[in-house]
């Protein structure tokens, strides 16, 4: 498997604890599966998998308290199946009356440089060869073309990213050293009806948030 990093930046950040039942509080730091998403949102196939396994924070972890309207439901699943059936029908939410206000505790001027590995599952594309994909992914990447925007926790708070060809060559980390917590680390799909949240103990060192293998022991339901 081949490594790539991508600084990601942005103005606003939320990587929301699950913990929270009403406000949104973020994690100090990008989850991995926040990570994962913005190199999906650069390039996903059914034949690839992206494996986040260090994290460096670029910039001084910082907070903002913000208030912000949301919409309070979503459009049932019934109204859908029942438009689906009949070719028609109002799936629209009238946000006048399903508005509320709700506060949240987010970051705020976040830059961060994630290393991932990309693995090539040969028996979901046959006959290709994994340098098609390295290819797909490093023209994409350095051109700043993606499926759709990556963004940061939110959808709303959109990530600039850039294809990062030598992170040696990079500006250090920020020089931080501490214990997080736990977080989470993704969802587990064995069970696609019911997936299971895997959680790891983040430990911030010099910067560097170093993610453990999917199948270890740090990681924990």
């Amino acid at each position: 498997m081949k490594t790539y990093c991508l600084e990601l930046t942005g103005d606003f950040a939320c990587f929301t604890r699950p913990e929270m039942k009403v406000e949104r509080v973020s994690y100090d730091v990008i989850t991995p599966s926040a990570a994962r998403a913005c190199f999906e949102a650069v390039l996903w196939k059914p034949a690839i998998r992206w494996h986040i396994h260090k994290i460096e924070i670029l910039k001084p972890i910082r907070w903002i308290n913000l208030r912000r309207n949301e919409v309070a439901s979503v459009v049932s699943t019934r109204n859908v199946e029942t438009a689906m059936k009949n070719g028609t029908g109002i799936l629209g939410i009238n946000i006048e009356d399903d508005r509320q206000q709700r506060a949240g505790l987010f970051l705020r001027d976040v830059a961060y440089r994630v290393h991932a590995e990309l693995e090539f599952l040969s028996d979901r594309d046959l006959g290709a060869t994994v340098n098609k994909y390295y290819e797909m992914f490093e023209r994409r990447a350095s051109r700043g073309q993606c499926v759709n925007q990556p963004y940061l926790g939110c959808r709303e708070f959109a990530a600039h990213f850039r294809l990062v060809a030598d992170p040696a060559a990079e500006p250090p980390p920020i020089d931080e050293t501490r214990d997080l917590g736990f977080m989470l680390y993704d969802l587990d799909f064995t069970h696609p009806a019911d997936p299971a949240p895997r959680f790891f103990r983040v430990r911030l060192e010099r910067g560097v948030v170093n993610v453990p293998a999917w199948g270890s022991e740090e990681v924990r339901g």
